[in-house]
């Protein structure tokens, strides 16, 4: 177990590059959760207390990168597992049971809740998002990015056979998939957000720019995701970067943050709260849902 104390002085520093979006003021009330984070990328939450996340301040070299436990009461941090090249996203299922992709080494590893991890699948193509549903673990590979008709495809694994759901997209990035079993992705270079429902694929959303992360929240009614069309750059310096809602009965989409730097992923706890990381800067950010 690693423990690190967040200092006052670092969330104020990291609380600048993350200001909140004004309209969004009398629905959530932003803070930093977690700072001084080496490259933040993915994440989940376990119900309303618990956040899991990845850091990867080498990708694509064993050992510095790492999953990671947050406890949200206590601000205690614990290393659940170390020297992956490439952890990307995670997922948890019902049990407890903690998967991530790992993108370099084209594998899929799974950690039970007594900490012991093994592979889950091998000899994967990049695989990038991650989740679990109803007929089991969904992924994204994404060994051609940008390259429409190219390699990459969405899968789903049953615990035995792999089955291809969807395949051509330029970039599918990051999945989540709804209780009814609809499967929801983001295609980061064509802008866009695909649903697949008994096996039917449509656009849900276009004209979007760089969708990356992707998050339901608990009711399955509001679908969560960033854009990071300018990686890196803040809003004070003309970064465009957002974290969107896009409501699942009307299909309006509502920017409740920008400003920051990257945010990579994102996922909603069980209370509303929604979370997100922001790689280049090292936080986690929470935009905590001010109940009326």
């Amino acid at each position: 177990m690693r423990r690190w104390m967040m200092h006052a002085a670092l969330r104020a520093v990291a609380f600048l590059l993350v200001l909140p979006t004004a309209g969004f003021a009398q629905e959530f009330r932003f803070r930093v959760v977690a700072s001084g984070l080496a490259r933040p990328l993915g994440l989940t939450v376990e119900g309303s207390e618990t956040i899991y996340f990845s850091q990867v301040p080498t990708p694509g070299v064993p050992g510095a990168n790492s999953v990671v436990k947050l406890d949200l009461e206590s601000g205690e941090f614990t290393v659940l597992h170390k020297g992956e090249p490439e952890p990307t996203n995670l997922a948890l299922d019902r049990e407890g049971n903690l998967y991530w992709t790992c993108k370099s080494a084209g594998v899929i590893l799974v950690q039970s809740e007594d900490g012991v991890t093994r592979v889950l699948l091998r000899g994967l193509h990049r695989p990038s998002g991650i989740a679990v549903g109803r007929r089991g673990v969904y992924f994204t590979e994404v060994p051609t990015p940008g390259v429409v008709g190219g390699a990459n495809d969405v899968v789903v694994f049953d615990g035995t056979t792999q089955t291809i759901l969807h395949a051509g997209e330029p970039e599918p990035t990051d999945i989540v998939v709804a209780k009814d079993g609809t499967v929801y992705w983001t295609c980061r270079t064509a802008g866009v957000i695909l649903a697949q429902s008994n096996g039917v694929t449509r656009v849900l959303a276009s004209g979007l720019d760089h969708p990356t992360g992707i998050a339901l929240d608990h009711k399955g009614e509001q679908l969560y995701f960033t854009e990071v069309p300018t990686p890196g750059v803040p809003g004070s310096a003309g970064g465009r970067n957002t974290v969107s809602r896009l409501d699942l009965k009307t299909n309006d989409i509502s920017v409740i943050h920008s400003g920051d730097p990257e945010p990579t992923d994102v996922a909603v706890a069980r209370n509303g709260n929604v979370y997100w990381t922001c790689t280049s800067a090292g936080v986690i950010v929470e935009a905590r849902l001010i109940h009326h």
